[in-house]
């Protein structure tokens, strides 16, 4: 379960121009408009509710707010990070049901895996990041939106797989991080038969990562709106019992 972060990072709570409540403090630092945060999102398929959405800022505007401290993300500006961090995101429910167990493997900043909540609430996280700072961010995110139990843990995928019993996640995903030839192998184990793996992976991985994967039924590639040399690689396991 999250625990709240004090300090120099949190979440507002009045601004000097008399904004006192999150919703009127957002209207103040954000430059984008709840209207404007779904046009964006509409090139990914998704429509959020008015409660989504506006948790959707909340996190956005404490992504912003922490990145001008610690390096959480290279995107700058909000427009690009509603499209190439939560829409991007928010594709996972094109390739998997957001039900049961999900582990996201370096998480960074929450995306997908933190930020997939805002849509799956019931989902079961565990978001995997071995940086303190990116996992004091996760955690404050969580609290200031509201998303409920999750579960941060300060530790590689080679370690986890160590402590965490075998085939004990539905779905597994990572976005942006190196060594696939351990994440990969890893990642099968962990999941239970018929789970899913998404790689957010860059065109030139594709063969790479079918050749390493041994459990994968079948893969389905998702296009990325916008994106000529980055696609969703998702397969599903095929085994008998765990491994």
């Amino acid at each position: 379960m999250v625990h709240a972060v004090h300090g120099d990072f949190g979440l507002a709570r009045s601004h000097p121009s008399g904004c006192q409540t999150p919703r009127r403090i957002l209207q103040c630092l954000l430059m984008v408009s709840r209207n404007a945060a779904l046009e964006l999102l509409a090139p990914f398929g998704v429509s959020l509710s008015g409660s989504e959405i506006d948790k959707l800022l909340v996190y956005l505007d404490l992504l912003m707010r922490w990145n001008r401290k610690i390096n959480l993300t290279s995107v700058r500006t909000e427009e690009e990070c509603i499209t190439r961090h939560f829409g991007e995101s928010f594709l996972l429910s094109k390739v998997a049901p957001l039900q049961g167990r999900l582990l996201d493997i370096g998480s960074g900043a929450g995306f997908p895996g933190l930020a997939v909540k805002l849509i799956a609430p019931e989902l079961e996280v565990t978001l995997l990041e071995p940086v303190a700072k990116k996992r004091a961010f996760l955690k404050e995110a969580a609290r200031a939106c509201d998303l409920g139990p999750v579960r941060v843990v300060g530790t590689r995928v080679e370690e986890f797989c160590r402590s965490e019993s075998a085939g004990g996640f539905d779905i597994i995903t990572a976005r942006a991080v190196g060594g696939l030839e351990s994440l990969v192998p890893a990642a099968e184990a962990l999941l239970k038969p018929g789970g899913i793996i998404c790689l957010w992976v860059g065109n030139q991985q594709i063969g790479q990562i079918k050749e390493m994967a041994r459990t994968v039924e079948r893969f389905n590639l998702v296009t990325i709106p916008a994106s000529h040399d980055r696609q969703i690689l998702a397969g599903k396991i095929h085994r008998s019992g765990n491994v």
